[in-house]
């Protein structure tokens, strides 16, 4: 993968495999724990878990929606209940069941989607979750996470064992930059701030937060300096980071390996726009589904890449420059 790469960030592990052995390491922990999948667990990486506590893992083969209401039948046992599968396939097929068995009685079910954005590559779109994270903002009292790298997983990971509620986190497929250290701090519902600069802002999540570091690299050799935020976690919003980037930076760029349509980008312009409005820019997959590819070729293709999020950085810097 070259995300990253001019800035000499490591590829680390992917995001499920981090998130697989969190999983694991926890399990002794907190005996509470039981885990769903649906025969995709060698993908997902909750084998590790099954490996580990066969006696408090479920194998419910390829019937998603059947998995959510164990999982919340589990949860409302008392269990710290985990279903995962690959976010295309638990979020669109079991949404009705998410809804009536997990949102609406507030289970405390940790729902986890592997195989997120278009970067699954050779796959195919038909395994892409693009539209994982507007479905999980639409179930109300969700909470929702988008880790950047290994580290973020982790500690996202042990979060949703140690807070009470529903909640999704998607992990990728492919190894991950590595932006953060393993000693790095998460405050859920609080950005990272990665990088200052007065110019503008690029708020970014998942794998687009080392894109958006690098596209503050390429701004840079302009003599344009970028505040880059690493988005994690999408609710609770960090709705005060957002107001300051507007405020003190005056122009917002959002990143994200999803669909622009209810995605991150468009949870941080609400919130911009009712306090503090400035120039915008969106960088995510606009109304299209991606075809199958490697995965650099494919981030090509659809504008996910740090040469993109730049490019969108100096469109929103024009208007900003634009005399009222």
């Amino acid at each position: 993968m070259k995300v990253g790469a001019r800035i000499g960030l490591p590829i680390g592990k992917a995001t499920r495999n981090a998130f697989g052995e969190a999983l694991r390491d926890l399990g002794h922990e907190y005996p509470n724990i039981v885990v769903v999948d649906g025969d995709v667990h060698n993908s997902t990486r909750t084998g590790y878990f099954a490996k580990e506590f066969p006696d408090r893992f479920f194998n419910l083969g390829i019937a998603e929606s059947n998995m959510v209401g164990v999982a919340a039948g589990l949860a409302a046992s008392g269990k710290i209940a985990f279903v995962s599968s690959f976010a295309c396939f638990i979020m669109c097929n079991a949404f009705d069941q998410l809804r009536m068995s997990v949102a609406f009685p507030r289970q405390n079910v940790k729902v986890v989607g592997s195989h997120a954005g278009i970067s699954i590559g050779e796959d195919g779109p038909s395994q892409m979750g693009i539209e994982d994270v507007a479905l999980a903002l639409a179930l109300p009292g969700f909470a929702v996470f988008s880790p950047a790298d290994e580290h973020a997983a982790r500690a996202l990971t042990r979060h949703m064992v140690e807070t009470e509620g529903p909640a999704y986190m998607r992990t990728g497929r492919p190894d991950f930059p590595v932006v953060y250290q393993p000693e790095s701090e998460f405050v859920v519902g609080r950005a990272n701030r990665l990088r200052d600069g007065g110019d503008l802002t690029i708020v970014a999540s998942g794998l687009m937060v080392a894109a958006g570091l690098e596209a503050a690299y390429l701004l840079s050799q302009d003599g344009i300096e970028a505040r880059v935020l690493d988005m994690h976690t999408i609710r609770p919003l960090d709705e005060e980071a957002i107001e300051a980037a507007a405020r003190e930076t005056g122009c917002i760029v959002t990143a994200e390996e999803h669909l622009l349509a209810g995605g991150m980008g468009q949870q941080v312009a609400t919130v911009a726009a009712r306090t503090h409005p400035v120039p915008m820019g969106f960088v995510g997959l606009d109304n299209t589904y991606a075809t199958s590819g490697s995965t650099d070729a494919l981030l090509e293709r659809y504008g996910l890449t740090a040469d993109h999020i730049a490019q969108k950085a100096r469109e929103a810097l024009s208007h900003k420059q634009r005399p009222r």
